[in-house]
């Protein structure tokens, strides 16, 4: 298995930050996603160059500031997918973590392309905000 990180300490109020997050439809900061459904628990899209993707949300404690879900289905056959995203209060900003864990290893790269991507979005968003 692959785990795969992504960490920066971001110049925004962990409220904010959490205000984007735990929103699970919105997509404004993925780039390769248009439109997000959710039925229950489980949000679907479609994303560009990958196709259908169905996740399973585990936890949004907006108390915690905690996102975790897993793939439940995708174009690929993914053995194991588990991503947490997890904020805490830096001062006055906020430290922002993703971590994905992957199986089999071998989709380790693309996973870890859209974290990077969506995260450079996310801050992109972010700053409109600002």
């Amino acid at each position: 298995m692959k785990v795969i990180k992504v960490s920066e300490e971001l110049p925004y109020s962990i409220d904010v930050v959490w205000e984007v997050i735990s929103d699970v439809t919105r997509c404004d900061w993925v780039p390769s996603v248009n439109a997000i459904s959710l039925d229950g628990n489980i949000r679907e899209f479609t994303m560009e160059g990958i196709g259908e993707v169905q996740e399973k949300i585990l936890i949004n404690d907006s108390e915690n500031h905690k996102l975790q879900y897993s793939a439940i289905k995708t174009p690929s056959p993914l053995e194991h997918h588990l991503a947490t995203i997890s904020l805490k209060r830096s001062g006055e900003d906020c430290v922002f973590d993703w971590i994905s864990e992957i199986a089999p290893e071998e989709f380790g790269e693309a996973i870890e392309n859209g974290m990077k991507i969506s995260f450079d979005g996310l801050k992109q968003v972010l700053a409109q905000l600002d």
